[in-house]
């Protein structure tokens, strides 16, 4: 069980949002997806994002990730403007300060696992070359995936190719996990397992901010915020009970 509380004061703000809009132009008439979104997450939070289909979820998300570009307002994550970013920048910032995580695991299919952890470090230059694979092989016995490290994605389950996704998006220890509906195509045990592999990041002072459309996992986050029509318009911060 957990109780509605007032937010705390987290030791540091990682990610500030400032009046982001976000308005699509294609069709005859614009359409205005994020309406002037504010939103601080601190260091070590794991929030939950949630709203039904079309509320604006992922399009934040997007913002968040760089993935898409906000119409107006500002992101700074970690101190950078992530909004003034040319695209060549927001590549090489992406790749080193937030890891990604897609519903459908988006891992290369000609790669083995192993190799599909060790593109991140490749692709930022991080880490000697000879530590790469040893840092790679260390990040999927995290995940409990070790004896797959040379298998392709297409040979392991849908679990499992999530786990191995988690384990490519902390590649280069980013401050910031983004997930987006990550356990939306999994089974509930499997979704359970996943989610709990996040909380024991956040135990270990990463931030994760996770869409998800499931309620039962949205109560399980520490801060949960829910969408609808663009604006955020419900905040719910969440302690678990003394001998809960």
């Amino acid at each position: 069980m957990s109780e509605i509380i007032a937010p705390g004061s987290p030791e540091g703000t990682l990610l500030q949002l400032r009046e982001v809009v976000k308005v699509y132009d294609s069709g005859d008439v614009p359409f205005t997806a994020l309406k002037g979104i504010d939103l601080d997450v601190h260091t070590g939070e794991f929030v939950g994002i949630i709203g039904k289909s079309g509320s604006g979820k992922t399009t934040l998300i997007n913002m968040i990730t760089g993935i898409d570009h906000p119409t107006s307002g500002q992101i700074i994550i970690d101190g950078t403007p992530v909004h003034r970013l040319g695209e060549n920048d927001l590549a090489r910032w992406r790749g080193r300060t937030i890891g990604v995580v897609f519903q459908f695991f988006q891992l290369l299919p000609t790669l083995t696992v192993l190799e599909n952890i060790v593109l991140p470090m490749d692709f930022c230059h991080m880490w000697a070359p000879k530590e790469r694979v040893e840092r790679a092989m260390n990040l999927l016995e995290q995940v409990e995936l070790a004896d797959q490290a040379n298998k392709l994605p297409a040979a392991l389950s849908g679990g499992q190719q999530q786990r191995a996704a988690i384990a490519r998006a902390l590649a280069n220890d980013p401050p910031i996990l983004a997930a987006d509906e990550p356990t939306g195509n999994l089974d509930s045990k499997t979704a359970d397992a996943v989610f709990s592999l996040f909380e024991r990041l956040v135990e270990h002072h990463k931030t994760i901010i996770m869409v998800t459309h499931d309620n039962d996992m949205a109560n399980r986050v520490r801060r949960a915020l829910h969408v609808s029509d663009g604006e955020i318009v419900e905040e719910r911060v969440h302690r678990p009970r003394v001998g809960a």
